[in-house]
């Protein structure tokens, strides 16, 4: 199979491209850098549809199709509602669900009967954190999205889920500090981070044979904190 991950160089992403690799299909991974060194790197600021365009279009041309996008990337922002950047919240947009958009909008005319959309999303969509807001509300608006074009693609039986996962073992927690850790553990039953190859491995079930009857739906993947 042909699978495009957005972001696949990092987190969530390169878990899920690790998976696909192993099973032998052929990833490719746009994204704004290749520190990990991942094989069928494009460079692509999703944020940049023309970015977006070329690279789908590059991708389509190459491998005539796409069966599996996994929209991975992702941006983060915390903050008072009241002292956030609207530029910096316009950013967020630009990547977490403009991004998104684009790169479906460019990757649907290559994908056939039996594909696969995944949206990765954010338990904060569900359940809402003070000061994490506009990322909530990004995240939120992919599940409203995903759910539409679930619609929309059934009668071209392709699929598209989104997965709600809460706070993941990535880059982008390394930041938070101890106590602030603290809380975020004490509120997960298990006691621990999901990591990454955990929430790579429920996108992976989503784009399998398995899930052919799901769609329009969001998997929670929280350790039991929202059940």
């Amino acid at each position: 199979m042909i699978v495009v991950i957005t972001g696949g160089t990092s987190g969530i992403g390169k878990a899920a491209a690790e998976i696909f690799i192993k099973n032998g299909d052929t990833v490719i991974v746009p994204a704004l850098a290749n520190d990990s060194n991942m094989e069928n790197y494009y460079e692509c600021n999703v944020a940049d549809e023309q970015s977006v365009k070329n690279v789908f279009a590059n991708i389509g041309e190459k491998y005539k199709k796409i069966d599996i996008l996994i929209n991975s990337a992702g941006y983060g922002l915390s903050g008072a509602a009241e002292l956030v950047d609207i530029k910096d919240a316009k950013r967020l947009f630009d990547v977490n669900v403009f991004g998104s958009m684009a790169c479906i909008n460019a990757a649907l005319p290559f994908m056939g009967r039996g594909a696969k959309i995944i949206n990765i999303s954010s338990l904060m969509s569900l359940f809402p954190l003070p000061f994490r807001g506009y990322y909530g509300a990004s995240k939120a608006a992919i599940i409203g999205f995903t759910k539409c074009l679930a619609k929309e693609s059934a009668r071209s039986n392709i699929t598209v889920n989104a997965v709600a996962p809460s706070y993941v073992n990535t880059e982008m927690l390394k930041a938070v500090p101890d106590n602030v850790m603290e809380k975020f553990l004490a509120a997960i039953p298990l006691g621990r981070l999901a990591e990454p190859e955990e929430i790579a491995a429920v996108a992976a079930f989503l784009c399998s044979d398995d899930s052919s009857f799901v769609t329009g739906e969001c998997i929670v993947v929280s350790g039991g904190s929202h059940t």
